[in-house]
């Protein structure tokens, strides 16, 4: 049986890959047009352009990272290891892992768009994790 705690520095390994992933090509595919400026994306662009979408895609995600970072440290600081956790912070990278993809591949304005749901999954996982934590500490 894979341990525990491997599987959740693994996961966690993975979405700061997944994290670097996302910042790179937002700011490569940005970079390549005409005219970019450093540091400020076009206020014209939307949902049709993929430089929207990637840059879309990076900051979503990184206003998501504070709570699921923060949680998983906080857990490795209290040693806390849990079956329900783990799978949490997998089924959180997954969801997330589904999200970016859907935000790359799909131009829509519509809501909810199919990322949502991705994104509601991660917010779930990330709130059980919150939970779990907060009870190992009562």
């Amino acid at each position: 049986m894979i341990d525990l705690a491997y599987s959740v520095y693994t996961a966690f390994y993975l979405y700061l890959v997944m994290l670097l992933v996302q910042w790179m090509v937002a700011t490569f595919s940005k970079a390549k047009q005409p005219n970019a400026i450093p540091g400020k994306i076009d206020e014209n662009l939307s949902h049709d352009s993929f430089v929207f979408r990637a840059h879309r895609t990076f900051q979503n995600t990184l206003e998501n990272s504070t709570l699921f970072v923060g949680t998983v440290l906080f857990a490795f600081v209290l040693n806390y290891q849990s079956p329900i956790f783990a799978v949490c912070v997998w089924m959180y990278l997954i969801a997330r892992v589904m999200h970016m993809a859907l935000y790359y591949a799909i131009s829509t304005e519509k809501n909810p768009s199919p990322r949502t749901y991705f994104f509601l999954i991660g917010l779930l996982a990330n709130v059980v994790m919150l939970v779990l934590v907060g009870l190992r500490l009562f």
